[in-house]
Order: C-alpha cells, then structure tokens, then sequence
C-alpha cells in the first residue's frame, strides 16, 4: 500500500520534512517513490507539488494523519473531495443497466417423471464387476507358515 507521509531530513533539535509517497513496508527514512513537497515545522512553511499530489490521492495512496492535515490546510482534500463527487454524480447519471439472467423453461412433470423412472432401471441393473468371474465359487488362496524349533 502507498502512503503520503513525512521523511525526516535535517540536524538535531532543527527538524525537516520531506512530503514523500512510499511503500508502507520501508521504513520512515528509508527510500521513496515519489517526492511530493516539504515541510519545515520551525517556521510552518510548506511547499507541495499540487498535481503530483493529487495524482497519489485519486491512486488510492493514503495519508498519514499530519500530512493529512497539511493537505487539508493546502485545500487539496477537499479537491479530491470534489472530484470524487463529480465522478460518482456522474456515474449516477449514466446508470449501467444490467441484463436479466434468462430463465429456463420450467420442464414438464411427465418429461421428469420419465427421466427418473429410466435412471432408477439404470442403477438397478446388475453389472458385473471388472475383477469377479461369473462362477460364484470363491478362490481359495493358500499360505505358507513356517514352523519354528
């Protein structure tokens, strides 16, 4: 899963951001997909690329917590808000309509009646088996023992 959150840079006690979309599984200051902005917590400055942005939003990338509010402060949440909305409003208005599921015709209880009588004949039919012969006398096998002193 990709997310959009923030990649530490910077010295000591003088914190630095990266706005970064990653795989989930790396760790925090590990390598990145794709540089999204900065943010620089001292002073509050934040500079986003909007496109590249929004491009891993409407991708389905999710936002930590803090880099969602740093969208929503930069007004790109509720653009991606809106653009949801179009799409679904418009999805609403050219509905895909289904087609019905054909049904059999219904079969005539005599036409089943007939295909039951003839599978039961069928199963009560004797057959012989493939290994048995037709004499009904059974083989008799012998074995050897071995006596012990």
């Amino acid at each position: 899963m990709v997310k959009l959150r923030l990649k530490r840079a910077g010295k000591k006690r003088a914190a630095f951001y990266r706005i970064v979309a990653s795989d989930s599984r790396v760790k925090r200051d590990g390598e990145y997909i794709e540089l999204v902005g900065t943010y620089n917590p001292l002073n509050g400055e934040v500079k986003l690329q909007h496109d590249i942005a929004l491009k891993w939003l409407k991708d389905g990338a999710q936002p930590t917590d803090t880099v969602r509010n740093i969208l929503s402060k930069n007004g790109l949440m509720k653009e991606l808000h809106d653009f949801k909305l179009s799409n679904q409003s418009s999805k609403e208005k050219n509905p895909v309509t289904k087609k019905s599921a054909t049904k059999k015709p219904v079969a005539s209880k005599a036409s089943t009646a007939s295909k039951a009588s003839t599978a039961s004949k069928a199963s009560t039919a004797k057959k012989p088996a493939a290994g048995k012969t037709t004499d009904d006398k059974p083989k008799k096998t012998t074995t050897k023992v071995k006596e012990t002193k």
